[in-house]
This record gives structure tokens, sequence and C-alpha cells, in this order.
């Protein structure tokens, strides 16, 4: 009978959040596949845990994810943490568990802190629909194509950054979105927790004078819909009408839905567009 893989969430920051249904879980499995052993051995020695580890990392997380199915499959169970929080979020895990349930090996997942989340809840940001992005990529094209998607996101944004590219990641969704309420968190649950509820222009002219330093949770606020249909109703309005059909009719509009949809962006009555064209085309 082939084993499991539990996702096991490991704390942020305070070792009090580990539950004792982790605890149990590592202590039975077989083989504990952690991120970084050299950091997770530290908590394991802290609640007294004998079970062997194995590395499972960003670079070998092909390779390696072939050999713990291997495993698993010939009976063995398996817990996979990640050096803090839930793993398989923004976190090689995601790989592994794919594989997993290619192969038919069943993944169960034991809920515990995760960064995001807890930032949400302390952001006095709207927590109703959200994204999470992570780090934003570092080749530079795919990250413009990245921001292009959120100038837009009406959702509020979650994303992870390093303290020494902070103030770069700051500076460009700025660029992008335009300024925006947002809210830092770092080092969240431990005994230097911030949570710093600002704007991006005054949170980077309070890193003008104060270094960044911890892990860094961005929470920042999404696009108004108000703000959107302000901004359509700009572009509409730059266009002559003229243009304006044209751009419907060359999607394969008729001339009569063509007036419909331009009265409706153009908040007017069809009647209106009609006369307009009509005494433009006589003239």
């Amino acid at each position: 009978m082939a084993g499991k893989l539990y996702l096991c969430a490991t704390p942020i920051g305070n070792l009090q959040d580990m539950t004792s249904r982790v605890l149990e879980t590592l202590s039975e499995v077989d083989l504990i596949a952690a991120e970084d052993t050299r950091n997770s051995i530290k908590l394991l020695n802290h609640f007294g845990i004998k079970t062997p580890m194995t590395s499972y990392h960003e670079y070998n997380k092909v390779d390696k994810a072939h050999v713990l199915i291997h495993k698993m499959k010939e009976g063995q169970n398996i817990a996979l943490i990640t050096d803090a929080g839930t793993p398989a979020i923004s976190d090689p895990g995601e790989v592994l568990v794919q594989m997993c349930q290619e192969e038919g090996i069943v993944v169960t997942s034991l809920p515990g802190p995760a960064a995001c989340i807890t930032a949400l809840t302390l952001s006095g940001l709207s927590t109703r629909r959200f994204c999470f992005e992570g780090f934003l990529p570092s080749d530079k094209k795919e990250k413009q194509k990245v921001l292009a998607v959120l100038e837009n996101e009406t959702r509020t944004i979650i994303m992870y950054e390093a303290p020494h590219h902070l103030v770069k990641t700051l500076t460009e969704l700025y660029q992008a979105l335009g300024e925006r309420k947002i809210t830092i968190c770092r080092e969240l649950t431990k005994k230097f927790e911030t949570v710093m509820p600002t704007t991006f222009l005054k949170a980077l002219s309070y890193y003008e004078e104060n270094e960044p330093r911890g892990e860094y949770v961005l929470v920042i606020e999404g696009k108004s819909f108000d703000v959107i249909e302000q901004e359509k109703q700009q572009e509409f309005e730059a266009l002559s009408i003229e243009e304006h059909m044209k751009n419907y009719e060359e999607q394969g509009m008729d001339r009569k839905q063509a007036m419909k949809a331009v009265a409706k962006d153009r908040g007017v009555s069809k009647r209106d567009i009609y006369q307009y064209l009509n005494g433009n085309e006589t003239k």
C-alpha cells in the first residue's frame, strides 16, 4: 500500500503557532522533506522530533520529487515542510504535489500559518476579494507583463519581498499602478512584528531614511471600479463618435449594434448617436 504526502505548515515566527497535529505527524512519518535542512533541524530539535530529514528545494525539486514518489510508492509516509509557513505556496512544494497527483499518491494538508493570509488580515484593506502574486519575476520582460496585469487589478494584491529588493519593488509598483494604499508587514508573529499602513510615496520616503530589514509582505489596495469607469469614460471621450463607431464595426458589429454600443459607452441614447451621425453625413 502506497504512503501519503503530508503538507505540514510550520510557524512563520512564533514557535507556539505549531499545531499538535503537525507535531504528531512529523514524529510519525518515515521521512521529512525540508526546504533547508539546516534551518529545519533547529525546529525539530526544539520539539524533540527525531525523524530523518532530506532536502527538497528549488534546485532539486524535479529530480528529488521522483525519489520521494518512489519511496511513497514503496509505502513510506513523507512530510513536506518549508522554511516557514505553508508548503507549496510560492514554494517548490507545488511541483511535488502536482507529480504526486499524477502518480496517484494521496496528498493531505495540515493547515497552519501562512504569511500571506496573516498579513491580509492585519492590513486594514479589503479581504473580500484578493490575489496572491508571491515575488515579482526577476526577468524584466516577464515582470513588465505581470505589472501590466496588476495595473487594473481590482482585488487586494498580496506580495512577498526581500529587504534588499524592497525599495526597487515599491518604486516599480508605484510607476506601474500609481499612488495606492499599501500595508507593509514585516517579521510577522515575531517579537518585532511591524504593520505599517501607508501609501507608495510615503513608504518610499520612509525607506530613504530607514534601511529595510527582515522579510516583507506587501498588501496593496486594488484599483476601484469607479476609477476604472472614469478612465474608460475619458478614453471614449477622447475619441470622435466616428472613431468610436469604427472601432466596433471593425470588431464585426453591424451599424445598429455599433450605435447601441457607442451610446452605452458614452452614457447617451442611441437616438442621439443616430442623429449626430445622420446630421454629419448630410452636411
